[in-house]
């Protein structure tokens, strides 16, 4: 069988399975295999697939289709043009998370900002991200899973930033020094947000692998927004930046929540390439415009 052979046969596969990307999926299953880029595959297809790559990659199909996601599969992802390893202790980075990066390392660069909190960490996907597009910046990493951790550290140490990104394990702020509250220039994160009663409406690929604890909460899914509003005004500094991400169509509770603490300002909803509204972000206000917000005073 030739590498075009067993593309083809792993292509009518995946589309049997109702992968959504069939011909990608084989390719990158291929190319995992073999060890080759794009280019590499195809300027050797015609060539025989040695009997063992085949039967492996057999196996990987199998796996697939069982809905097992195809980049715990290959065990790697990529997000901000860095490959992060990712298993089921991890939630897979997603595209528009990539939104939240982009805009709070323009923020980061802006302002001559020097330290980042990211909460939820996960993979370290976003604080290793921002340490590597801005090196001047020093970065908490916190998580409530020590196994996440223990991914983030790795991915940490594969970019070259581990002595950057500070990785502690609690519940959101708690694993913060306390000789940061009120100092940080950005708090940043990715929190759950997906409503319990809803998980019926996502593909087996998420619902039987990822980690739970990072995708669901209970409510309209803004649970861990509210919270992440209500406890980041005591770590950020006076105009320090408050940026999270949320689901499609939670931006405008997100964003009313914000407000309606009366401790931020400047309140922005950042969209991504097709005009779904993907973070929220705003900033601490000086202790005065708080005085004034709060004595009815413009």
């Amino acid at each position: 069988m030739t590498i075009r052979e067993a593309f083809l046969y792993g292509r009518r596969h995946l589309e049997g399975l109702g992968a959504a990307e069939p011909a990608l999926e084989a390719e990158v299953l291929l190319r995992f295999l073999l060890g080759w880029d794009r280019a590499g595959l195809y300027a050797r297809w015609d060539e025989p697939v040695p009997e063992e790559v085949f039967a492996r990659y057999g196996a990987l199909l199998r796996e697939r289709a069982r809905h097992r996601p195809l980049h715990y599969i290959v065990g790697e992802r990529e997000f901000m043009g860095l490959r992060f390893a990712v298993d089921e202790r991890v939630l897979i980075p997603r595209p528009e998370t990539e939104v939240l990066v982009e805009y709070v390392a323009q923020w980061v660069r802006e302002q001559h900002a020097a330290s980042v909190a990211d909460i939820g960490t996960g993979s370290g996907a976003i604080a290793i991200s921002l340490a590597h597009l801005v090196p001047e910046i020093l970065v908490f990493a916190t998580d409530i899973s020590p196994e996440a951790l223990a991914v983030a550290r790795a991915n940490a140490e594969r970019h070259g930033v581990a002595p950057r990104v500070h990785f502690r394990a609690g519940d959101l702020f708690q694993a913060l020094p306390a000789l940061w509250r009120g100092r940080l220039d950005v708090v940043v994160s990715n929190p759950p947000y997906v409503p319990q009663d809803q998980a019926f409406l996502l593909a087996p690929e998420i619902r039987e692998f990822e980690p739970r604890q990072a995708i669901f909460v209970p409510g309209d899914g803004s649970l861990l927004h509210r919270r992440l509003i209500a406890d980041a005004a005591t770590w950020l500094r006076p105009g320090g930046l408050l940026a999270m991400e949320v689901g499609a169509g939670q931006a405008d509770a997100v964003a009313g929540a914000i407000e309606q603490d009366g401790r931020y300002g400047d309140v922005l909803r950042l969209p991504d390439g097709v005009g779904i509204e993907r973070a929220v972000a705003a900033r601490r206000r000086h202790r005065a415009a708080e005085g004034d917000l709060r004595s009815g005073r413009k």
